[in-house]
């Protein structure tokens, strides 16, 4: 699935957390809670914040516009970059200065929850801990391997593969029941459908 990337949204996101953290956050540990942060959203809701497209790499789950946006990089478009430019800056290549407060207007209600719920349960964790964290996780865990035993730098994930549960007593950051995983898998069967008619 690949609705257009939420570059607001992500923006603010980043931002909110790098305000929680005092101002400024390490680029890895942003990146590594705006994936728990939509894995969280997905689940409870049935959609992401970012409507980012995510690769299993090394170091985990990664949103490639999301990673773009916290490096203020040449991928983004112009748009993405003014607008991210207004919120935050790079001083160094691993951190994340914010610049202005959050634009709450641009986050949902359910968003800034799965926000709030992330920072609260995983915000005081490195970006190191989180990345382990993160390899407990069935999305990443299917695709280790590929990347340690075939070389292999990213393969892409499927929103699909977040609604499983990951093993032993690892928080799923939201529990499901099984008719709601279902549910959440139809969803995103559908709008995978939608999306294909307007190809």
């Amino acid at each position: 699935m690949s609705f257009p990337f939420s570059f607001k949204k992500t923006t603010q996101a980043l931002n909110f957390f790098a305000q929680q953290s005092g101002g400024y956050i390490d680029k890895l540990k942003a990146l590594k809670l705006m994936y728990f942060a939509d894995r969280y959203h997905l689940r409870k809701h049935g959609r992401t914040i970012t409507n980012d497209t995510y690769f299993a790499m090394g170091l985990g789950p990664v949103a490639s516009g999301t990673k773009d946006l916290a490096e203020l990089g040449h991928f983004l478009a112009d748009e993405e970059r003014e607008y991210a430019q207004k919120y935050l800056e790079t001083p160094k290549p691993n951190l994340i200065t914010s610049i202005r407060s959050v634009d709450f207007s641009v986050l949902s209600k359910s968003d800034l929850e799965a926000l709030q719920a992330v920072w609260k349960r995983l915000g005081h964790l490195e970006g190191s801990e989180l990345v382990d964290l993160s390899h407990e996780y069935p999305e990443w865990k299917q695709h280790e391997g590929e990347l340690r035993l075939c070389g292999i730098s990213r393969v892409k994930m499927d929103y699909k593969d977040f609604l499983d549960d990951p093993e032993g007593n690892v928080d799923p950051l939201f529990p499901l029941s099984e008719q709601e995983r279902l549910d959440r898998v139809e969803a995103l069967n559908e709008a995978a459908c939608v999306e294909r008619l307007w190809r």
